[in-house]
C-alpha cells in the first residue's frame, strides 16, 4: 500500500508532468480550478488548486473532501503512484470503477487531453 509521502510525490511527479505538457494538452493543464484528490485506502484528501499548468496542493486532510472541489479525484494510493509511473492506464482504471474523476463538462472534456 503507498504512503502519503509516495501519494504527494506522485502529485508532484503529476504537476511536473503537466508543466512539461505540449498541444492541446497544455490547454488543459492551464486551467485554473479547485482541485481534491482523495485517496480511498489512506482515507487522506490532498486539496489544492490547479493553475499556472501546476498542481498546487494545499491541504493534507484526513478523510473524505470537506468542500467540493471543481475537479475532483478518488482512487487507491496504488492506483494514484501507478497511473502517475505509466503502469495504469487512466481510461482503462476510470472504465474499470477503479479511478472517479468528477467535473464539470467543459473541464471533462479539456482534461481528457491531459489523461
Amino acid at each position: 500500500m503507498a504512503t502519503i509521502e509516495e501519494c504527494r510525490a506522485a502529485l508532484e511527479k503529476l504537476s511536473d508532468n503537466m508543466q512539461r505538457a505540449e498541444g492541446d494538452a497544455r490547454s488543459a493543464a492551464a486551467l485554473d480550478r479547485s482541485v481534491s484528490c482523495h485517496i480511498t485506502d489512506l482515507d487522506v484528501t490532498f486539496a489544492g488548486r490547479m493553475a499556472g499548468g501546476r498542481i498546487h496542493v494545499h491541504d493534507t486532510l484526513q478523510g473524505p473532501p470537506r468542500e467540493k472541489a471543481q475537479i475532483r479525484l478518488s482512487m487507491t494510493g496504488d492506483d494514484l503512484v501507478a497511473l502517475v509511473a505509466g503502469e495504469l492506464h487512466f481510461a482503462k482504471a476510470w472504465g474499470a470503477g477503479r479511478v472517479k474523476l468528477h467535473a464539470g463538462m467543459r473541464d471533462l472534456l479539456l482534461l481528457r487531453k491531459l489523461l
